[in-house]
């Protein structure tokens, strides 16, 4: 009983579209399924008493020749007629088909009529996977979408972001574009332009003439070129007509160099060093002495093997015809480099698929236990995908849940030679098989071509640098960018940053902004020049302060200071002097301890000094105003009037330090974020109502002070302080006004500068204005200095 296996085999054309040129890698093809169904029969074992028998069909890639093929297998021997058998012919069990997807299509959609189990050893379209459309369909390949993977990842591999892509213009091409578009996406990758390349029946100068322009014009080093061989060829005519160097070309498996596609080659030069996907192929066991031993004697009903013999050997075989004739000591040994040593991945995929078929049928012959001759074709497909193989390198092999056989890609490197020949090396594989799909590639054996100093480049925009990084175009696609600085605070340690990373409060970048440093400590210290000369001259001050003082205790007997009432003078030069030294506890690295005095003892000295220079002003307006007759201003001639202001106004302030201190006291703060890049330390002080009562109380008594001061300026008498006064509280509040716009705006240890600058200007301002006059007086014009010129005045 003889079961019947239909194979298409698909045979080079020649230019004038015939179809009786014998290609060797393809007939190396035919070959394998010829030596697969030999094996097979030579088994008893797997089919007993069942002779395995096939037919061959040629559809030089047309579906018109497809489509009769078909009809011939259905209809049998003689007349060929659609839905009808005609004569006895063989059962047909399954049906191998080849390397043209669209034909592929068509006789899917065909045989699926019939429920005929179709294999393809070639068609990677993803169409063929749906299940619902093609129940029948099968593959030795895998999935188109598996390349798509692979693609990306040798993409991502070497960083190349900016890539140009060509595709055929049909569907398959539509959609291979538009998931690659996806994927791109996802990965940071940018097309940087899009063209379908027709069917070279369809191809005109003007659309030669755009894809040309692309590739010249674009700044894209990467070119994916992905479809069949029928519509690369188109390509190869542009590139031969408009010769374009200098690009890496990526190439899809569906190319096929090594089944012959070389032959349409007519230029080798543009795709030196470029990469091409290939699908691996095991060896098949026994294969080798076959085709070494094979002679057209051994199949003479074989018609391709005689156009195969003249192929190689340019003579007929045994002929009576006016050709050369072989002597017949040929033989395949002398073509082994070009028959066998690289094996066609398509031989590979032909003997897993007939194996698989033939296991199928001595499966459903143990289960069903009947004869092999008497299992319909549709039994098939309930257990073919159960069935796994063993292939020659050991591995096992069968098809997943959408009729697919997965199979790892071999990455070429093609190399073109001085002798114009092509070459593929391997140089990486993408592993399909396993658990987590994944690209090996050894970089060291690529070579690409000499136009490139080492491996290509392919961005839209250089890559950033670290301490730099993307920022997108207007306009542009996500791939073009500017590279600008990180921000302040901010780092980025690696090339491509798409953003920068904010250091820590306590860090800051270095000068390349790649390293978060510890930010440096600063605050105002008597190492520096500033805060030295801000001590030197509270030192000075103090000292002039001290000096002062002696002056009047020597003097105090002489009528110039009695008559400026000396106790005050006193208080008020003991409170400046304190004013002075406490300006001290601001120069230094903050401590708990001088956080909370500094600003207590600067306010109740002040106040003090503020209090004793009113008291002054209220004494001088009392005294010079009690002379007149029945003023009831002589009960508050004396000390008790200034003594209770003192008094009153310094326990005021005391009162509202002491709140301060209870409810919001400073503490030592290190502020990471007024200065740039440093850490301030400095006295953090609450911004609350009685830090601001404290300064209003201040600043309240200073103009009452110089209120009345103004309004007893005109008092007659050659001491009457209310001039000194006024001009002197002028100067105060003048400083202290200043200081406000100077204290917000200063940042770190001037905050404290500011502060203490303005202490020590209204300071000396008071000390200069009330005493200095005085102390001219009382040591250089002793003539003044005396009861009668006094009270002449």
């Amino acid at each position: 009983m003889t079961l019947m296996f239909q194979v298409e085999f698909d045979f080079e054309r020649k230019p004038n579209n015939t179809c009786r040129l014998i290609n060797i890698r393809n007939y190396q093809n035919l070959l394998a399924f010829v030596y697969a169904i030999t094996e097979i029969n030579k088994n008893p074992k797997l089919l007993p008493n069942t002779t395995l028998g096939f037919h061959v069909v040629d559809p030089c890639l047309t579906e018109e020749k497809a489509m009769t093929g078909m009809i011939d297998i259905f209809s049998g021997k003689g007349v060929p007629t659609p839905n009808y058998r005609c004569g006895h012919s063989p059962k047909l069990v399954a049906f191998v088909d080849g390397i043209s997807s669209k034909v592929t299509l068509l006789i899917a959609r065909v045989f699926g009529i019939y429920k005929i189990p179709q294999i393809s050893y070639a068609a990677m379209d993803p169409v063929l996977s749906i299940i619902n459309q093609f129940p029948y369909f099968y593959r030795t390949v895998p999935n188109e979408i598996a390349q798509y993977d692979a693609l990306v990842k040798l993409i991502r591999y070497f960083s190349w972001t900016w890539v140009g892509v060509l595709v055929s213009d049909n569907e398959s091409g539509l959609i291979m574009s538009q998931m690659l578009q996806k994927e791109f996406a996802l990965n940071g990758i940018c097309f940087a332009f899009l063209e379908f390349i027709p069917y070279h029946d369809g191809l005109d100068y003007t659309k030669k003439l755009q894809i040309a322009r692309c590739l010249s014009h674009s700044a894209a080093n990467v070119i994916i070129s992905y479809g069949d061989r029928d519509h690369m060829l188109t390509l190869h005519l542009i590139l031969y007509e408009f010769p374009i160097s200098e690009k890496v070309w990526i190439i899809s498996f569906q190319w096929d160099v090594a089944s012959g596609f070389d032959y349409y080659f007519l230029r080798y030069d543009p795709f030196n060093g470029s990469l091409a996907f290939s699908l691996h192929a095991s060896s098949i066991p026994g294969f080798e002495d076959f085709l070494l031993a094979l002679t057209p004697d051994d199949f003479p009903n074989d018609i391709f093997i005689y156009y195969a013999w003249w192929e190689m050997y340019s003579c007929v075989w045994k002929t009576n015809k006016t050709f050369i004739k072989c002597n017949g000591t040929e033989k395949m040994q002398k073509e082994y480099e070009n028959v066998y040593k690289d094996l066609s991945f398509y031989s590979y995929s032909i003997y897993n698929a007939v194996n698989t078929l033939v296991y199928t049928l001595h499966y459903l012959q143990l289960q069903k236990r009947k004869e092999a001759h008497d299992i319909e074709a549709w039994e098939m497909h309930k257990y073919i995908k159960k069935i796994t193989i063993t292939d020659g390198d050991g591995n096992e092999v069968h098809f997943d849940e959408n009729g697919d056989m997965p199979s790892d890609f071999d990455i070429l490197n093609w190399i073109v030679y001085p002798n114009q020949t092509l070459d593929g090396i391997r140089v990486g594989t993408y592993v399909q098989r396993s658990s987590f799909p994944e690209l090996r590639i050894n970089e060291s054996l690529i070579r690409w071509s000499p136009t490139f100093n080492g491996t290509p480049h392919s961005t839209c925009s250089e890559t950033c640098h670290i301490g730099y990084k993307k920022k997108p175009k207007v306009g542009f696609v996500a791939c073009c960018y500017d590279c600008v600085s990180c921000p302040e605070g901010e780092i980025s340690n690696q090339t491509g940053g798409e953003s920068c990373l904010k250091c820590l409060l306590n860090q800051w970048p270095n000068s390349n902004r790649n390293i978060c440093l510890d930010k440096a400590i600063t605050y105002l210290s008597y190492n520096e020049p500033l805060g030295g000369s801000l001590a030197f001259l509270s030192v000075l001050f103090f000292i002039m302060t001290c000096l002062v003082l002696m002056i009047f205790i020597k003097y105090r007997h002489t009528p110039v200071v009695k008559a400026n009432n000396q106790h005050l003078s006193y208080i008020l030069l003991v409170s400046l002097k304190i004013s002075f030294l406490c300006n001290l506890m601001f120069i230094r690295h903050p401590l708990q301890v001088t956080c909370i005095l500094r600003q207590t003892v600067f306010g109740v000295t002040f106040s003090i000094v503020i209090s004793s220079v009113l008291a002054k002003t209220v004494t001088v307006v009392i005294a010079f105003n009690a002379t007149r007759p029945g003023s009831k201003l002589r009960n508050y001639v004396g000390t008790r009037v200034s003594n209770s202001i003192v008094i009153f106004c310094s326990l005021m302030q005391m009162i509202i330090c002491t709140s301060w201190l209870v409810f919001s006291p400073p503490f030592p703060y290190y502020n990471m974020e007024d200065v740039i890049g440093v850490i301030v330390a400095e006295c953090h002080e609450h911004p609350s109502y009685e830090f601001y009562c404290i300064l209003g109380f201040m600043g309240l008594l200073a103009v009452i002070n110089f209120i009345i001061a103004f309004f007893a300026r005109t008092l007659p008498d050659i001491f009457n302080e209310a001039k000194f006064i006024t001009f002197s509280m002028l100067l105060f509040c003048s400083v202290w006004i200043s200081f406000i716009p100077a204290y917000l705006s200063a940042k770190g240890k001037y905050v404290v500068a500011a502060e203490i600058f303005a202490i020590l200007a209204s300071s000396s301002g008071i000390l200069g204005c009330i005493f200095i006059p005085k102390c001219n007086i009382i040591l250089f014009r002793a003539d003044k200095n005396t009861k009668n010129f006094i009270t002449k005045n």
